[in-house]
């Protein structure tokens, strides 16, 4: 399983990459690979406010549907609407194309962990 050094992860398997007020959130590759191929991503809408540990998408695959959680709280300002069309890229390359949402954050929450600590959780 790929974990990159460069991001932050919630326990829920969501990664984060933050840059400057704005944080872009996926999935894990760890993640990806237990809900097998995912077929439909519900994206939340642009504009909707969210807060730390609120389900605002959902990851439907060929075993089950997922909630994923916001890592902040803030204003969505983007979502990846080529998943509209190809929501296999999730499984294909969950940390760039396969991107879900970037929030405009006002509190990140502080129970992300580094790479290292994420995989530990992992074992």
């Amino acid at each position: 399983m790929e974990t990159p050094i460069d991001l932050k992860y919630a326990k829920t398997h969501e990664w984060v990459r933050t840059e400057e007020d704005t944080i872009t959130v996926g999935i894990t590759d760890y993640a990806q690979d237990q809900l097998g191929d995912v077929v439909y991503v519900e994206l939340p809408e642009i504009g909707r406010e969210v807060s730390i540990g609120e389900a605002i998408v959902v990851v439907e695959s060929v075993k089950t549907a997922s909630d994923i959680y916001s890592p902040a709280t803030g204003v969505v300002v983007a979502v990846n609407e080529a998943l509209g069309d190809s929501p296999e890229q999730v499984n294909e390359n969950p940390y760039e194309n396969g991107w879900l949402f970037k929030v405009r954050f006002t509190d990140l929450s502080d129970e992300l962990v580094d790479a290292q600590e994420y995989e530990q959780y992992m074992e």
